[in-house]
């Protein structure tokens, strides 16, 4: 693309919203483009680029902090790029523990769900009081 773009057509181009677009310009993770006469955003292809960038990372569950970390790194091209690995299996990391959040949840509720046969009246149900019980009461 030789040509500049205005935000709308950078939108349909990326599958991403106009607020979303000025949102990361906002946060310095788009670099600020050159403006028409008409005070019209121009982008081009390095903005495509990186928008896509950000877009496949957050489509991965990475935060905008390691979102910036990566462009640091992508924006050195003869940098190392073993911080890269590290900074995915740190990912994989949190992203197991996550895993395991939502097992012990389903868990929970699988358990939870087995306490009401739903032929019941609702102070007779098993759900609702074992929502009710203390002794369950978690600390998140």
């Amino acid at each position: 693309m030789k040509q500049k773009i205005k935000i709308g057509e950078l939108a349909l181009l990326t599958h991403c919203r106009v607020e979303t677009i000025r949102y990361y310009e906002k946060a310095g993770m788009l670099p600020a483009p050159p403006r028409s006469v008409s005070n019209y955003r121009l982008y081009d292809e390095t903005h495509v680029e990186q928008l896509r960038f950000i877009r496949r990372c957050r489509s991965l569950d990475m935060t905008l902090d390691e979102i910036r970390k990566l462009l640091l790194i992508r924006d050195t091209p003869q940098g190392d790029c073993s911080a890269v690995n590290t900074f995915l299996e740190e990912h994989l990391s949190r992203i197991a523990v996550r895993i395991a959040e939502i097992e012990e949840l389903r868990s929970q509720l699988i358990s939870l769900s087995q306490r009401c046969s739903g032929s019941l009246t609702a102070d007779q149900c098993g759900i609702l009081q074992e929502l009710g019980s203390r002794e369950h009461v978690s600390t998140h």
